[in-house]
């Protein structure tokens, strides 16, 4: 993602292309996501600027800014991919060249083009697009004074840049605010809120030359290492924007040099000195660290979760305490009566598996009453008929037994009827 150098880089092209410029024609197609997402449109952008001249560009953190003659004014941020492109002139930087590398140089309008434009008058004509292949970037309209660009949002609910504002961003705000939270020192660094432009790689190589910990919780930091974390964020900052984002021109002794290999075949995993480079999560991004130069020296996020875990613990109650009468509270009982009754299951059927080798078992003791019983009715005198309150029909699977006379005759009988 570009940050705060490559920002710097595409201010310093601007500056140098279009400042004093008056814009002609315009292009710019809809997008829902680069323009629709920060309340404006491409037809809307496309008519803010035409006819206007550019008498500024201003650049905070990730943001930055077209200065025109009146408002609105155009405000921009390049998201995960995007990039400003003009024509015949090499703007992209050593990466951004490599990630866009078979891409046709000579087209234009380029490739992924969210909007270009040309000047009008004066010579030589410029032409400038901006480029965004995956659409995390953002173009919108800020109405205001020009010079009230960074009152408005969204760059008021921005912390203040360390290359811009040096008279801001001082040891002692850098002080108050790590005091005030209590997140990773890595996270405070990511957060736009506290400080503007500083990105993965740019917190990664700040912690490397302060030589601190990204996991370990940010108040949790002693003055000398808050100074020389200051240090750090004041020299990468500017050292990066100085050379404008070029890591051709970065530092031999920069992890940046380095960092690029997870997951790639062949790649580095140490550095120069044997070092070892590892990687892992913090705010939910990934991040370069040498164990061996920065060494956890207070509270970090696996510590914290180990003590959760033991809180959670410690926190839940026991089978008889009574629980809280809330939604929650009532959830947490119902999974604790069922484990209770699971219990109490267990132990009945022991108790009963007890008791059924005392006695004897179901089946035993069927058999043996009944034979208990016949015996009883053997020795019983038998009792006398009784009236049966049926009818004296006979059943349909009892059949009569007739006699042999009998059924002659019924014969007769029947063949005597057929011959009359």
């Amino acid at each position: 993602m570009p940050e705060i150098a490559e920002v710097a880089r595409v201010v310093h092209f601007l500056r140098l292309h279009l400042v004093g410029k008056t814009i002609g024609k315009v292009a710019a197609p809809d997008d829902a996501n680069v323009f629709g997402k920060v309340g404006t449109s491409g037809p809307a952008f496309a008519e803010a600027l035409a006819g206007k001249t550019v008498v500024g560009v201003g650049s905070q953190g990730k943001y930055f800014w077209l200065a025109l003659s009146s408002p609105p004014h155009a405000v921009m941020h390049l998201g995960m991919t995007g990039w400003v492109q003009i024509r015949g002139v090499q703007t992209g930087y050593t990466r951004y060249l490599e990630r866009t590398k078979g891409h046709d140089a000579e087209a234009w309008p380029p490739r992924y083009w969210k909007f270009h434009l040309e000047t009008e008058g004066g010579d030589p004509k410029v032409e400038v697009a901006f480029t965004d292949s995956r659409r995390f970037g953002r173009i919108r309209l800020v109405d205001c004074p020009g010079q009230d660009i960074r009152k408005h949002s969204p760059l008021v609910e921005n912390g203040p840049d360390p290359v811009v504002d040096r008279d801001v961003f001082t040891e002692a705000f850098l002080r108050q605010k790590m005091r005030s939270r209590h997140v990773p020192v890595k996270a405070l660094l990511l957060d736009q809120s506290t400080v503007s432009g500083i990105g993965n790689w740019v917190g990664d190589e700040i912690l490397y030359q302060a030589k601190l910990h990204p996991e370990q919780y940010c108040d949790d930091f002693s003055d000398a290492d808050i100074a020389t974390l200051y240090k750090a964020v004041r020299y990468v900052c500017q050292t990066a924007v100085d050379k404008l984002g070029d890591s051709d021109e970065f530092p031999a002794d920069w992890l940046f040099k380095h960092r690029w290999g997870k997951g790639k075949k062949d790649s580095p995993t140490t550095l120069p000195s044997g070092d070892k480079i590892t990687h892992i999560t913090v705010g939910g991004r990934t991040s370069c660290v040498v164990p061996s130069v920065q060494k956890k020296r207070g509270r970090t996020t696996i510590d914290d979760d180990d003590v959760k875990e033991e809180e959670e613990e410690s926190a839940t109650p026991a089978p008889d305490e009574t629980e809280s009468r809330f939604f929650d509270g009532k959830k947490k009982k119902k999974a604790t009566n069922g484990n209770n009754n699971k219990a109490k299951t267990k132990t009945k059927t022991k108790a009963a598996a007890e008791v059924e080798e005392e006695r004897p078992s179901k089946k035993a003791r069927t058999a043996k009453s009944k034979a208990a019983k016949q015996e009883e009715d053997e020795a019983k005198p038998a009792p006398a008929p009784k009236a049966s309150r049926k009818s004296s029909k006979p059943k349909k699977e009892e059949k009569t037994t007739e006699t042999p006379s009998d059924l002659g005759r019924r014969r007769s009988a029947r063949l005597g009827g057929v011959s009359r």
